[in-house]
């Protein structure tokens, strides 16, 4: 008579454990590109030896930062498939040709780097937050507003496009640089956002000379070289005033939508009026104001308005006027402590202190502009035209 165990329920036949260890690869995905290992080309091998099952993983890179969370994962998973006993993760590194193909599957076939946001059947938001000047607060403004979102469901990336004046690494506390795959670059999460600055890439202290090409071709590699997954909304944190950044961002992103960020006091909202009012040149659309630093709330409850009231109504009137369209006041961030603490600890207050007024204000600002419909502008109508 044979001696063989038959296959029970829980324990699948050899070939059958195979596919089975498979499938739970395919449940695993890379921690950088968000995608499963097995869509990605990164499973090697799958050898079974028993109940030991062998698997052979070849990360993008060979000194991938997240090769130990990668390894974990593809572990748990494998364990938990019936009939496995003991698991051994060997890990590797792509081939040369094994990562082109990679670019290639990712860049949805086309073999040079092109902007996806830029398509016209993107349907990514791109929210550029500018300001007249800088000192209001709109760095943090940005990184508060991309939490917010994620913290929401949605998808989100970050550019810091301020690339004299980068905050946002530190604010979103984004620790490590990109991960390099040839000419593509992978961007760190963190607080659950992608982010990409050019203080990933320079060493502490170290200033950034750059004349206007530079600068424009900074803000397209961020763009194009990334490759930032399928995103719902795009932030990008624009140095103050209108210049050579503020028209690259017009000229690459021509659907981008522009939120400003000012101050209660006169002179700074005359400066960003003037800010908002360069979407009619660049033909993007301006839609809603942010007044940072409103006032200081008082232990009895009073508010103490330290730089004056009404700036941002007043710039929201203005642009309404200028731009022939309807420009929201979208809310009032009063002057908060925690807001700066938690910015300088590298979890933005919407995160690290939720309950706070501020931090309400901005979940309440990312709210409205998640929910607002996209515009036409940059999108394929798949219409085409017929001749009389």
């Amino acid at each position: 008579m044979p001696t063989d165990t038959p296959p029970t329920a829980t324990s699948p036949a050899p070939g059958g454990l195979e596919e089975a260890i498979r499938a739970a690869l395919a449940r695993v995905q890379d921690p950088e590109i968000h995608r499963p290992i097995t869509e990605l080309g990164m499973v090697r091998s799958v050898e079974l030896d028993g109940g030991r099952a062998v698997v052979g993983i070849d990360l993008t890179v060979p000194g991938c930062p997240l090769k130990d969370t990668l390894q974990r994962d593809v572990t748990a998973a494998v364990a938990a498939v019936p009939g496995v006993d003991e698991v051994v993760v060997q890990l590797g590194s792509m081939t040369a040709e094994q990562r082109a193909e990679l670019r290639s599957r990712l860049r949805g076939g086309a073999g040079e780097p092109v902007i996806p946001f830029a398509q016209p059947g993107s349907l990514t938001r791109v929210i550029a937050v500018a300001s007249g000047k800088g000192g209001v607060g709109k760095s943090s403004v940005t990184a508060n507003l991309a939490v917010a979102m994620a913290r929401q469901g949605l998808s989100v990336g970050v550019v810091d496009a301020d690339i004299y004046g980068f905050s946002l690494p530190r604010m979103l506390g984004a620790d490590r640089p990109p991960t390099q795959v040839d000419d593509m670059l992978l961007p760190p999460e963190a607080n659950g956002v992608k982010v990409v600055s050019i203080g990933q890439f320079v060493a502490p202290g170290q200033p950034v000379v750059w004349r206007g090409p530079m600068l424009h071709r900074a803000l397209q590699q961020f763009l194009a070289d990334v490759f930032w997954g399928d995103l719902d909304v795009l932030l990008l944190d624009l140095p103050p005033g209108t210049g050579d950044i503020a028209i690259s961002v017009a000229q690459l992103l021509p659907a981008s939508e522009l939120v400003v960020v000012t101050t209660p006091q006169v002179a700074a909202a005359e400066v960003a009026e003037r800010a908002g009012a360069v979407a009619v040149q660049t033909r993007q659309r301006v839609i809603g104001v942010v007044e940072n630093m409103s006032w200081l709330e008082q232990p009895d409850g009073t508010r103490f308005e330290l730089f004056g009231a009404g700036g941002g109504a007043r710039v929201a009137e203005s642009l309404s006027r200028i731009t022939g369209t309807d420009v929201p006041l979208l809310g009032q961030v009063p002057l908060d402590v925690s807001l700066r603490e938690a910015g300088d600890g590298g979890t933005p207050v919407v995160a690290a202190n939720p309950e706070t007024a501020a931090a309400q204000v901005l979940t309440d600002i990312a709210k409205r502009l998640a929910v607002r419909p996209r515009g036409l502008a940059g999108r394929s109508l798949g219409l085409s035209p017929v001749g009389r």
